[in-house]
């Protein structure tokens, strides 16, 4: 029996919540906003020491969004939007996190966010319907709901070379580069990775390092972005319409206000086809990735598109031997994620940089002072990987969760991720995902208002109903999955290993992982099961008594 002191102490540190949530990035700040005006009590749970989520540790040279900056933004507020002042057509990293910590100030969210705290243990206690959730401070949270947004790309691939600890340089993370500027004034340099991470990065290197090796695996397509600042009309212009901007958004595939120009590239003869691409090209961006339809679909609109993006390269790049490398082959264009870039070919033009393709001469191992490949020993003062994330499921089961009867979520997950979609897991009652596993492609921040919209209009309907759980049934959740492997086989994904597919961690299930069916689409039926009451989900009025929805 616990003595009074042991119990005080307890209660000191017990905390109880209608909502807990993990994370305060975008998807976490909206939760903690829209718990508050629900009249909740709700707390946000973040383990980096600021809000932001993956643009408060990816802070590396050139460090940018793809989407563009007045598309990624909240909707919820017009004064929002009215007031906050973008100065590029892509903001950096610094700009979109003081629009986060603007978003927290404004709104006075900091006081429900709690920051270096890291969520350990997630327990569901069947008896009393809520969850037990412990934090690496020792303290215990009894929730009755929570909410999981721990961010979609927030966990690093741990570098696999041997030796890395011998290794007398600096070395660093694009996932995790620390807060004081990185000097490479001078110093030679390797980039390890090619991916969006790495393509931005490497010319901003390319321009300070005495000498940058680029180490590439797979060669990746990639569009101009360019960038420029956005001029006080353009401001103008779209804060007077952002309404109606935001209304086409909200009914589009990709959740941004663009439509394809044409359903395919067979409607076009090859000058015709080549003038639109050109066109977009120059305007770059998402521009250029939003002309055709099918490209995602239809092999011979791909490979049209596919080919016009090499010749790009050839044209752009001195050295042929170096063109080929950068050339991507074997795969779809779009099949990895397209990324957008700001100077990327034309910085192997220039006599301080190197490409090495480690398929051909692949990393031994890191010595004392570099790294030895299969085919010579090389020397480096920095050495900076940037080898992407455990997309989707890497954060969620880097917590330990346990469900209904213990059920671990690990050993639930072993095979591969399964929801409802894309929010909830049979077994695990009264916990929602925001951007994890089964969503649509993730493209801006409209993701995330809908995906805690509706998670809280299912805790609303629980309160309106006396509800004590709601949980995804199993035979829902199999029809979700077999709907993203079907969507998945109608598109060009299949045709590459990517992380969409969990391809890039050693030993993760190989199973997609995103609803090919687009953003409009995946509201639609979100909508249908709200207005049928839920008709995927198991609702109790007790911890014993089911009640079948709709009835």
């Amino acid at each position: 029996m616990a003595s009074s002191s042991e119990t005080h102490e307890m209660t000191a540190r017990t905390r109880e919540l209608d909502l807990l949530v993990v994370g305060a990035g975008f998807g976490g700040i909206y939760a903690v906003y829209r718990a508050r005006q629900m009249g909740l009590t709700v707390r946000a749970y973040e383990k980096a020491d600021g809000v932001g989520g993956t643009w408060y540790y990816n802070r590396y040279p050139g460090a940018r969004c793809d989407v563009e900056s007045i598309d990624y933004s909240y909707d919820f507020s017009d004064e929002l939007q009215q007031e906050w002042v973008w100065t590029e057509k892509y903001a950096g990293q610094a700009e979109i996190l003081a629009y986060a910590e603007h978003v927290v100030d404004r709104f006075d969210l900091g006081r429900d966010i709690q920051l270096s705290t890291l969520i350990t243990r997630l327990d569901y206690d069947d008896d009393r319907c809520r969850w037990n959730v412990e934090t690496n401070r020792g303290e215990l949270i009894l929730a009755r709901w929570v909410l999981l947004a721990p961010g979609l790309l927030s966990v690093p691939k741990v570098p696999p070379f041997p030796g890395l600890d011998a290794f007398r340089g600096e070395w660093h993370q694009t996932s995790r580069w620390p807060k004081e500027p990185v000097d490479f004034e001078g110093k030679r340099v390797a980039v390890i990775g090619t991916g969006s991470s790495g393509i931005q990065t490497i010319p901003v290197i390319a321009s300070e390092a005495a000498h940058l090796t680029v180490f590439q695996r797979t060669p990746n397509f990639s569009i101009p972005a360019r960038n420029r600042p956005l001029t006080d009309e353009e401001r103008r212009r779209v804060k007077a319409t952002y309404a109606e901007r935001r209304r086409y958004a909200w009914r589009s595939g990709g959740g941004l206000p663009r439509a394809p120009a044409f359903e395919s590239a067979a409607d076009l003869e090859e000058d015709e086809l080549e003038h639109e691409l050109q066109s977009r090209w120059d305007i770059g961006g998402l521009d250029f990735l939003y002309q055709i339809r099918d490209f995602r679909t239809n092999l011979e609109s791909n490979a049209r598109i596919a080919e016009f993006v090499r010749r790009k390269i050839r044209e752009v790049v001195d050295d042929p031997t170096v063109a080929e490398m950068l050339t991507p082959r074997g795969y779809p264009f779009g099949a990895k994620r397209p990324c957008f870039d700001t100077n990327y070919w034309a910085t192997f033009n220039r006599q301080n940089v190197e490409l090495v393709d480690v398929n051909a001469s692949p990393i031994v191992n890191f010595t004392e002072h570099g790294l030895r490949t299969s085919d010579r020993e090389c020397e480096f003062d920095i050495i900076v990987f940037a080898l992407g994330f455990d997309a989707y499921t890497g954060a969620i089961l880097d917590i330990d969760i346990h469900g209904r009867d213990g059920r671990s979520l690990r050993e639930y997950w072993a095979d591969g991720a399964r929801t409802y979609l894309g929010a909830s897991v049979a077994g695990f009652p009264n916990l929602f995902l925001i951007a994890g596993p089964g969503r649509p492609v993730n493209a801006g921040l409209m993701h995330h208002e809908h995906a805690v919209d509706w998670a809280m209009g299912l805790i609303e309907h629980a309160r309106q109903n006396e509800l004590v759980e709601v949980e995804a049934r199993p035979e829902a959740e199999d029809e979700w999955d077999r709907r993203i492997e079907e969507a998945a086989q109608l598109t060009v994904y299949p045709k590459v290993k990517s992380w969409y597919w969990g391809a890039n961690i050693d030993g993760k299930p190989r199973k997609f992982l995103v609803l090919l069916q687009g953003f409009d689409v995946y509201q639609e039926i979100a909508r249908q099961e709200a207005e049928q009451e839920y008709r995927g989900f198991t609702l109790r009025t007790s911890a014993n008594a089911a009640v079948m929805a709709g009835t």
